[in-house]
């Protein structure tokens, strides 16, 4: 039995030529491989050696010959192949072990690897005869089977020949989106690139998808930094389900979006279905927790808490108090906070993680179809708004105008969020009709929205949205403008002793 040996990840690969050693497989290998065999005192032959030809152009031919893709090529079950092998003196060769240059680590033309690509397609496809390795991983497998069986089973030919399509599928997926400006999504030339190359990992396989007979998982992209999901801490309670994650990394994205408005510490948000239900900015963290709990304490039950820090076991009290949660995201939780939950809400699941990184191209699936898009951010800051009434907003106001501005951008379209003293106290989310979603959001207030903020995630098509928060009791109202009827709406907002300011930017959610 004959083995090619070529890696860049060389982690448990002396290990692992030992037990071919052990076994009676002759190794051949070159460059860094080669040298790590030699230090290790293990016994190969240089792939100079077998073709012929010394290594050239700085390594970049190596294993590019005849003498080893024949060997790794033929068809065993053709006669033809084997005599075509024997003419040319060349040994068949039974195992590939292959691993490419870690191209997303250091992108450069240097890190495009050739000859290694080559040889795991070639082993790759040859599979009913040829295994090929990409994975450290798979050694303690491939060692195990060979001693058991003497060879390496067709069942393990194949799983391995897939894992190592996959392998050079998401090499040249990474090579691609360098040469597309070498950002997340590419930053030269097209935004939106002609072509969008995919290669995603599972990273978990989920109990079932948003209804028990969906299959689900969570999975990401290779050669991807770790998102903050793949860093979270999970302590306590069941495994976390398609809809967890989904609400869980709402809630997350929110609360950072929120610390530092108006000079706060602290910011809390309850998600239920995708949409915030609770919001709050404070000076601490739990009186945040216990604002944003108090906007809704009804849809709040069995919702994703996010906080923006620590939780010590007061505020854990606190959370235990209220409604059940069916997740906590938190910054850090104290032990004793933890030993609390373990006690009281044994099902709820807490996680700690680092902050959310920026994402890439948002891409949602349609029949037949994607849409492609960049990620929603925000444009402006409030220095390029315009306030296009004659009332302005009170200097104390502006907090709470960022507060609803940005909770509303992350609410489904249509959408409506009431906001007053670092508190969002109604949400209007997810209607065909603008002035319903106020009406909703007004009627979720209760009279709180009163001397408060109102937010709209686009223009108001007609004075009945903007009459519906003033029933509410508000006295500012944010949204984009834009509309045809702006004039209409502005002169309402007038008539109302409403101040009105144009962001100029539309977040629609859907």
């Amino acid at each position: 039995m004959r083995a090619v040996l070529s890696v860049y990840d060389k982690t448990g690969l002396v290990a692992f030529a030992t037990g071919l050693a052990d076994l009676g497989v002759e190794i051949v290998s070159s460059g860094g491989t080669s040298r790590a065999l030699e230090d290790a005192g293990i016994a190969h032959r240089e792939v100079a050696e077998v073709t012929g030809a010394p290594e050239m152009l700085g390594g970049r031919v190596k294993t590019l010959n005849p003498a080893i893709h024949g060997g790794i090529l033929a068809d065993r079950s053709k006669p033809d192949h084997l005599a075509a092998l024997e003419a040319a003196g060349i040994d068949l060769v039974d195992l590939v072990v292959c691993n490419l240059y870690p191209f997303s680590d250091a992108p450069s033309i240097e890190m495009i690897d050739v000859g290694g690509p080559t040889m795991v397609r070639a082993a790759a496809k040859n599979h009913e005869h040829v295994a090929v390795v990409v994975d450290p991983g798979d050694y303690g497998a491939v060692l195990d089977e060979l001693r058991r069986e003497g060879s390496i089973g067709s069942a393990t030919r194949r799983r391995l020949a897939r894992t190592a399509f996959a392998h050079t599928a998401a090499y040249d997926a990474a090579i691609v989106t360098w040469l597309d400006g070498g950002g997340p999504w590419g930053t030269a030339g097209e935004v939106l690139p002609p072509t969008i190359h995919l290669s995603l990992e599972r990273c978990a396989t989920l109990r079932y998808g948003e209804n028990p007979h969906q299959h689900g998982a969570r999975y990401r992209r290779i050669g991807d930094a770790p998102g903050w999901l793949d860093l979270a801490n999970q302590h306590g309670g069941r495994e976390l389900s398609y809809l967890n994650l989904f609400d869980a990394d709402a809630a997350w994205q929110l609360v950072h979006e929120l610390v530092g408005i108006g000079g706060s510490a602290a910011a809390a948000v309850i998600v239920k279905h995708a949409n915030p239900c609770g919001v709050a900015i404070a000076g601490d963290l739990a009186a945040a927790y216990a604002a944003a709990f108090a906007g809704d304490p009804v849809s709040a039950f069995g919702g994703v808490v996010a906080l923006s820090g620590r939780v010590d076991l007061a505020l854990g009290e606190s959370i235990v108090a209220n409604a059940l949660a069916d997740v906590l995201v938190a910054q850090s939780v104290d032990d004793d906070a933890l030993e609390l939950f373990a006690r009281k809400r044994k099902n709820m699941r807490v996680l700690t993680g680092p902050a959310p990184s920026a994402g890439g191209l948002v891409v949602r699936q349609l029949a037949g179809g994607y849409l492609v898009q960049e990620p929603d951010v925000f444009l402006a800051d409030r220095s390029a708004w315009r306030i296009a009434t004659r009332a302005e907003p009170a200097a104390d106001q502006w907090a709470d105008v960022e507060l609803a501005w940005r909770s509303c951008a992350r609410t489904s379209s249509n959408a409506i969020v009431l906001a007053n003293a670092g508190q969002v106290v109604g949400v209007g989310c997810g209607q065909q009709s603008r002035v319903d979603a106020a009406e909703i959001a007004g009627r979720k207030a209760a009279g709180r929205a009163a001397g408060g903020v109102a937010a709209s995630d686009a223009f108001f098509p007609f004075r009945d949205g903007l009459d519906a928060v003033a029933d509410a009791g508000v006295t500012v109202v944010v949204q984009p403008g834009g509309s045809l009827r702006d004039d209409e709406v502005v002169a309402a907002a007038d008539e109302r002793g409403i101040a009105m300011i144009m962001t100029g930017e539309r977040h629609f959610r859907h």
